[in-house]
């Protein structure tokens, strides 16, 4: 998943720079939401919510 981010995230620095707005924007909001759903996983994994037996 931390590849996924880091590839929109690139994919969003790259379009920005070269004008593309909405194709920025749409890759940054991507990115977020994998960041929100990883810090998510990754918590609920230190709680041991998803300790395994």
């Amino acid at each position: 998943m931390l590849e996924w981010i880091l590839i929109l995230l690139v994919v969003a620095a790259i379009a920005a720079f070269l004008g593309f707005g909405r194709l920025s924007g749409v890759a940054l909001s991507g990115a977020k939401i994998l960041i929100v759903i990883a810090l998510v996983l990754f918590l609920l994994m230190l709680l041991g919510v998803f300790a395994i037996a």
